[in-house]
């Protein structure tokens, strides 16, 4: 009998659960290790799934002269590729080892907020955790903060760890 008020009790703690698949984009900083380490604990309190993310910026310099250059740029982007898996790669091995269910996803693109939003949507995760690095003033301004354009283009809660 005792049993039975036991599992009841866990159905009903799981109902409750407003997060079910939480997207934790990642930078591959220290902060950003950080948040995820925070992230990983709370997807694990509450039994959620996590899915793993590392946008990698296309290498881009301006020149006048351009010839040559594509080699060169097409070799840096496949090395920032390859540390972005591995990375990725690194970082669901941590979240196995806790117990939590990890997908992994690297994209490549220039505008890493958008694609925040548009893998969290596609996957359908219902909550994203990332980290903030707090740069304000003129450098927010000038350079935008990925979190402040995924807080606010997102259509899910965003969970920001400073």
């Amino acid at each position: 009998m005792e049993m039975n008020g036991v599992f009841h009790e866990r159905q009903q703690r799981k109902e409750r659960v407003l997060y079910k698949h939480v997207l934790i984009p990642t930078d591959g900083s220290e902060l950003s290790d950080k948040a995820m380490e925070q992230a990983f604990d709370f997807a694990r309190q509450i039994g959620a799934k996590v899915t793993l993310l590392m946008v990698v910026e296309p290498f881009q310099v301006l020149t006048l002269n351009p010839d040559g250059l594509q080699e060169a740029y097409a070799q840096i982007d496949r090395q920032n590729l390859d540390a972005a898996k591995t990375t990725l790669n690194k970082n669901k091995a941590l979240a196995e080892a806790r117990g939590l269910a990890c997908d992994v996803i690297d994209a490549r693109s220039i505008d890493p907020a958008h694609v925040i939003v548009s893998v969290a949507e596609e996957a359908g995760c219902d909550l994203i955790a990332m980290a903030s690095h707090g740069k304000g003033g003129f450098k927010a301004f000038m350079l935008g903060s990925v979190t402040m354009k995924v807080l606010a283009q997102s259509k899910i809660p965003v969970l920001v760890y400073r």
